[in-house]
């Protein structure tokens, strides 16, 4: 199935969802989740996760798919993915916003890790790591507020054993200070932005609606085909 989808990706705290959100509302877009971590129910206040307000007003989709016990892979993305789109009105903008560098490679390349195309190109947020780094500690301190510890424990309560990729969200680890969660979470923001500038060929935007909407306007939207 081919559908064109709007495509904004960056590092975590570059402030990617809430520019994607203001941009929905104005065309009147839906929003498709393009973050590994978002797919877990359950794993709400250390994932950011949209609220349900927003999950329902933008219709957003790969989020809630699965339970923290069970695996995920960027094949199970693109089949996720693709049974959302095909909800999705031919008249709706649609909207791919995230972090998760393997999804956009999936959806724009394939599931071929040989990847002999050439990268793709698509936005990029470019911004300071210094002021990534404000921005995540800033969050974290409102993620403990709002009981990101309470939210962990009872998850592990409730899921003993965690799949090998679950595993791997930040902020879940059982025994890590906030410290250790502030450095893994500004060293994914690192790795983030090096393979966005390896692994595609990025069309840096600033963080802003303005830098995003005309980016938007000169290249987008990008025709995607997608596994239904």
């Amino acid at each position: 199935m081919h559908r064109k989808a709007y495509l904004l990706a960056g590092p975590t705290a570059s402030g990617k969802s809430s520019i994607a959100s203001r941009l929905a509302e104005e065309m009147g877009a839906w929003i498709l989740s393009a973050d590994s971590m978002l797919v877990y129910r359950g794993m709400d206040i250390g994932t950011a996760k949209p609220s349900l307000e927003e999950r329902e007003r933008f219709h957003i989709g790969g989020v809630d798919i699965v339970t923290p016990a069970e695996a995920f892979s960027s094949g199970a993305w693109l089949r996720a993915a693709g049974e959302w789109v095909s909800q999705v009105p031919e008249d709706v903008p649609i909207i791919i916003v995230g972090g998760t560098g393997l999804y956009f490679s999936a959806l724009l390349r394939g599931l071929d890790r040989k990847w002999e195309k050439p990268p793709p190109e698509y936005p990029v947020i470019k911004i300071d790591r210094a002021v990534v780094r404000e921005r995540i500690a800033s969050r974290l301190d409102q993620m403990y507020m709002e009981g990101l510890e309470e939210e962990k424990a009872r998850l592990h309560e409730q899921y003993p054993v965690w799949s090998k990729t679950a595993s791997l969200a930040i902020g879940y680890r059982q025994g890590d200070t906030k410290e250790q969660i502030f450095i893994r979470t500004c060293q994914l923001a690192k790795r983030q932005d090096t393979w966005f500038r390896h692994q595609s060929t990025p069309i840096y935007v600033e963080p802003t609606v303005e830098s995003v909407r005309e980016c938007w306007r000169k290249h987008g939207p990008w025709e995607l085909r997608f596994l239904v």
